[in-house]
């Protein structure tokens, strides 16, 4: 099947590669010219573990290729992604100019039955504008359905996700349309939910806004933890073994980030203000996890008392592991609060360090763990990398002017890192 997708950031890639893997002809589309010329020079603009090699492998076959063309790509698709950025306006809403503009190049290059899918994340009844726009801007009599066909992918695993997905949902009022889209997910053999189109959108932001809960509710644990003089980890693992509740999500530490779960969240709110609710329990889960990256930082500023002068080791940057995603990262947060105090920052991420340098151009970055712990006054861990996990602790005693670890991750065992020497402050134990 002859697919196009418009828009070439992460969604939009990841999502064209793997249908490009699955044998169909795939046109990726973006109007940034430069980022078509990287991704027609054979690199790729994101990290994400696998991406690269799948692309190459399909390229090589003839089965992706990249334009700054959305006529070329729709000629010659039977689907068409939208799959543009939704980002967040002040108010917390999300901005649907780019959906609006490429529906309407969309429609006036429509040369046959088309089906439109919003693979974007967008507020209800984006779909029902996507099809009135669509309707307005194309000739009279063009044929199209629009779906809406929401990702569920995590960074760092999005090639695994897209393969094994726990569900495929597609949102739609046209059989014709629902069955194109369930032949063309054929080969995933996963189980398919056929709904309305505005079900199809809320279940994205109400799945992401439940996820983040759970992070927000095990920071909560964390807090009380510490106060009751607890172990966070045996709570939620106490917690997460109930079936009911499922043990994913519920790790403690400095809040999470990234370009889903905060945009997702601040949306979700603006959406049921709109629709006249008053999601207070969203807002909480976004106070908390406002808090955590204060609580974090106190926990870091009494260990060492005074910063000014101090050089601070900081390992991870990006906002997880396998991705150099530095969207809302807390390191961002927390290293701006370490320079505001006057303390000397030494950073390093096995991939975000070249991203990274947008938002925080001022620290030192350093090419392994060990030279950024070098005369340090204590190491800071915010990303849980499996390379922090291997460290030869032991070096990083010697390297450190004092044997200080604050760990936001909790990756250490505290008391392997007591016997071995050092002080060892971690999240909720």
């Amino acid at each position: 099947m002859n697919v196009c997708i418009i828009g070439t950031g992460y969604v939009g890639l990841v999502t064209g590669a793997t249908l490009a893997e699955l044998g169909n002809r795939v046109f990726c589309v973006d109007n940034n010219e430069e980022k078509i010329a990287i991704l027609n020079r054979g690199e790729i603009p994101i990290y994400e573990p696998g991406l690269k090699e799948m692309i190459d492998t399909s390229r090589r076959a003839g089965r992706i290729s990249f334009t700054t063309s959305i006529a070329e790509g729709v000629k010659d698709s039977a689907i068409v992604f939208i799959a543009v950025s939704t980002p967040p306006k002040p108010d917390g809403s999300a901005d649907l100019s780019a959906v609006a503009a490429v529906a309407r190049e969309v429609a006036e290059n429509l040369n046959g039955y088309k089906v439109v899918v919003d693979k974007s994340t967008v507020p209800v009844k984006t779909g029902e504008k996507v099809a009135e726009t669509i309707k307005r801007y194309s000739k009279e009599g063009s044929e199209f359905d629009v779906v809406s066909n929401p990702e569920f992918l995590r960074e760092g695993s999005a090639i695994y996700d897209t393969f094994h997905p726990d569900r495929i949902v597609i949102g739609t009022s046209s059989q014709k349309a629902a069955d194109l889209l369930i032949d063309l997910y054929k080969p995933l053999e996963a189980p398919v939910i056929v709904t309305d189109i505005n079900s199809a959108e809320i279940i994205k932001h109400a799945a992401n806004s439940f996820l983040a809960t759970k992070i927000s509710f095990a920071n909560a644990l964390a807090r009380i933890c510490e106060a009751a003089g607890a172990n966070v980890e045996e709570v939620t693992r106490g917690v997460g073994l109930d079936h009911r509740v499922g043990d994913k999500f519920l790790n403690a530490g400095v809040g999470y980030g990234g370009s889903c779960f905060p945009k997702d969240v601040s949306a979700f709110i603006s959406i049921t203000e709109e629709l006249g609710y008053d999601f207070r329990l969203l807002k909480e889960v976004e106070r908390i996890n406002e808090e955590q990256i204060d609580y974090f930082f106190r926990k870091i500023k009494e260990t060492l008392w005074i910063l000014e002068d101090q050089k601070v080791a900081v390992l991870g940057l990006a906002f997880k592991p396998n991705t150099d995603d530095m969207r809302n990262a807390p390191a961002i947060k927390i290293i701006k609060r370490l320079q505001a105090e006057g303390a000397k920052v030494r950073a390093y991420d096995p991939k975000a360090m070249e991203t990274a340098r947008e938002d925080l151009p001022d620290i030192e970055y350093c090419s392994d763990p060990y030279q950024a712990a070098e005369g340090a006054e204590a190491l800071v861990i915010l990303t849980e990398w499996n390379e922090f996990k291997e460290m030869n602790l032991d070096r990083m005693k010697e390297l450190l002017h004092q044997p200080i670890v604050i760990d936001g991750r909790n990756i250490y065992d505290p008391e392997r890192m007591v016997e071995l020497g050092f002080t060892y402050r971690s999240v909720g134990r």
